[in-house]
């Protein structure tokens, strides 16, 4: 597999890549991300697709465009490209929104590198500046099947393979790589091993040697595991946190974006304690506009949550803060205290969650979708 790094890109105009910039929120929510039950805030015609901080010389994802995919690797495209009129605006607000595509073992590792490689060429249309969004889950087995058995020795040698394939594909682009969702599994593994999240250590150490790549190992959301940091980060620290820029929150959970930063902050001044200090780590909004807890459920369906039925519904799935690395605007209803928390360890309200598919996996719903849309307060 030849590396990004060392071919020729094509220079292409960055209206080409990402003409997505519309008109902003007119009037900030205070405190209304903070609460369990956002309220709808005033909206202006549109939102921008895809938002862009001043440089900070320090955040990895600010100060430059976020690029989109646009082909049959994501589920939201095709139906978009089919759609026609306001069905075809309302899908855009998805499928024209900067996203972590996720790559897991579906995909072979003869294939993962070609695959990889296609990918970041259609999101950044061959501008090496543009920044990819790229989500790993490649471990298995995990989720449930983890609590039951550990990888076997050829399993672990074939996601070692993945992954090498897949970092030599990343090369030198800029990405934002989201490690392992759903990381608390790492808690019931039997016996208490370490196999797994050395593993995801293995990754963690691979993808933070390539030269532009920022790593954010998932580290749950507010509400789990169990409203506790301490226990996020007894599974970060084997998991190889001390490698990467930091972690990410939320990825299939629907606690709001304040929950999230505290929480964020909680887990960052616990990893200093223990030794590591530094962290950033970044939040995902892209379900959490009406946000709730596990035990705040509507449904024994957790994973595919009742979307909302109007945008006074409450506790239910809506897209939340379109993507962007301005984590620290008034209109995004965060309290003074998190949004100075957010200032200094957020890089980023990114969409790696994915609400408009059943079971937030597969297929793409568009039923689903469409009502997301309509009734997110952002959008």
């Amino acid at each position: 597999m030849t590396s990004r790094g060392t071919r020729r890109w094509a220079a292409v105009a960055a209206t080409a890549v990402l003409a997505l910039t519309g008109t902003l929120l007119t009037q900030p929510v205070a405190g209304a991300e903070d609460r369990t039950t956002a309220a709808t805030p005033d909206l202006s015609p549109a939102l921008g697709a895809a938002l862009t901080a001043l440089d900070d010389g320090d955040n990895p994802l600010a100060g430059r465009r976020w690029g989109v995919y646009k082909g049959a690797g994501d589920q939201s495209w095709a139906p978009y490209v089919k759609a026609r009129g306001t069905e075809k605006t309302l899908l855009g607000k998805i499928a024209l929104r900067p996203k972590a595509k996720w790559f897991g073992s579906w995909i072979p590792n003869g294939d993962i590198g070609r695959k990889v490689d296609a990918y970041i060429a259609n999101s950044t249309g061959g501008d090496p500046d543009v920044l990819v969004q790229m989500t790993v889950f490649r471990m298995k087995p995990w989720e449930h099947e983890a609590c039951r058995r550990l990888p076997t020795a050829a399993e672990q040698a074939s996601y070692k393979q993945w992954i090498d394939r897949f970092a030599a594909a990343v090369g030198d682009a800029h990405v934002a790589l989201v490690l392992q969702p759903d990381g608390p599994f790492a808690l019931c593994v039997p016996q208490g091993s370490l196999v797994p999240s050395r593993l995801i250590a293995y990754s963690a150490k691979k993808f933070s040697a390539l030269p532009n790549t920022a790593v954010y190992i998932d580290g749950g959301a507010s509400d789990w595991p169990e409203d506790d940091p301490s226990k996020a980060v007894d599974f970060l620290v084997p998991a190889g946190i001390a490698h990467t820029r930091g972690f990410a929150l939320n990825s299939t959970h629907y606690t709001s974006v304040g929950s999230d930063v505290a929480y964020g902050a909680a887990m960052v001044r616990e990893l200093a304690r223990r030794g590591i200090p530094g962290k950033h780590f970044v939040v995902d909004t892209a379900k959490n506009g009406k946000p709730f807890t596990w035990k705040q459920k509507r449904s024994s369906n957790f994973d595919n949550s009742p979307v909302c039925r109007s945008r006074t519904d409450t506790r239910c799935v809506t897209l939340g803060i379109p993507p962007t690395a301005d984590v620290t605007n008034t209109r995004w209803g965060l309290s003074s205290a998190n949004r100075a928390a957010a200032g200094n360890l957020v890089d980023g309200f990114l969409w790696f969650g994915r609400p408009w598919l059943y079971m937030q996996a597969d297929p793409f719903v568009k039923s689903r979708a469409l009502q997301i849309v309509r009734t997110s307060p952002w959008h």
